[in-house]
């Protein structure tokens, strides 16, 4: 379960990336959805990092 919930932050941290580089393309420079995606995907990783802690500490992630 915990590694499902690794793989599913993980793969919403690259769609926040592809969004951030696609608005970076597009959006004029008054737009802040560039800024937003940016906060997501700082917030996402900070999420990546905790549960990977996680996981190493209860043993989820450990040696097989």
């Amino acid at each position: 379960m915990l590694k499902i919930l690794i793989a599913a932050v993980f793969l919403a941290m690259l769609t926040s990336l592809l969004m951030g580089a696609g608005y970076l393309i597009r959006d004029d420079s008054q737009s802040k959805r560039l800024l937003t995606s940016l906060k997501i995907r700082v917030s996402l990783a900070t999420l990546l990092i905790l549960l990977l802690l996680y996981g190493f500490y209860v043993g989820d992630l450990g040696q097989a």
